[in-house]
């Protein structure tokens, strides 16, 4: 199992906001770096094309209010997976988010993917703190 976590980072805003945003693939495209093309969304289903690589379809599976989200893949996708999405509240307008992804990817998958997912879930972690 190849398990990839983000840096936590610490978000100036309620873990109920940041959760009720989150919670709506809609609102991720402001999250998603510039080299994401071809974006689609409903609230609980999404696609889209990082440059280079395939297309990538998500949907989100489970919603523990104000603490979790998990998203797995869907449609035609290179590799299975599942991320998770924490955010622990801290005070009332405070909290902190985390993407967890796991998946059963193979040694050479794993070899050429990990870095740039890597790095592509912290870009995404950060953006969570930009969330009003």
């Amino acid at each position: 199992m190849t398990k990839i976590e983000s840096e936590k980072v610490e978000i100036n805003n309620s873990a109920e906001n940041i959760y009720n945003y989150l919670s709506n693939f809609s609102n991720f495209e402001m999250l998603m770096p510039p080299q994401v093309t071809n974006w689609e969304a409903t609230s609980e289903d999404c696609s889209f094309t990082i440059n280079g690589m395939a297309t990538i379809g998500m949907k989100i599976v489970e919603k523990i209010p104000f603490s979790k989200i998990i998203i797995s893949s869907n449609g035609k996708v290179p590799f299975d997976f599942q991320l998770f999405v924490y955010i622990t509240e801290k005070g009332a307008t405070s909290s902190v988010g985390q993407i967890t992804f796991e998946s059963n990817l193979n040694p050479m998958m794993k070899m050429m993917v990990e870095k740039p997912l890597s790095n592509f879930f912290n870009m995404l972690a950060k953006k969570m703190a930009d969330i009003k």
